[in-house]
């Protein structure tokens, strides 16, 4: 058999395959960790994680702000 299709079908399966599916993890984390926040934004009672980071956003918009003015 010749090298060139067996080359050319383990660079298909071993890097278009596997960085497609690091992908779809990636993804599906960070689709997952969005979800989670928009829930916890969405609840009456704030978790404590969530009032730390709200603040911290706050301080960046604010300096954000003094920057461009």
């Amino acid at each position: 058999m010749n090298a060139l299709p067996i080359t050319i079908l383990g660079f298909f399966f071993g890097f278009f395959f596997g960085t497609g599916c690091a992908l779809a993890v990636m993804y599906s984390i960070y689709t997952g960790g969005y979800r989670h926040g928009v829930l916890d934004g969405l609840k009456a009672e704030k978790s404590d994680r969530y009032r730390r980071w709200a603040l911290w956003a706050e301080k960046q918009l604010k300096k954000e702000d003094a920057r461009q003015a």
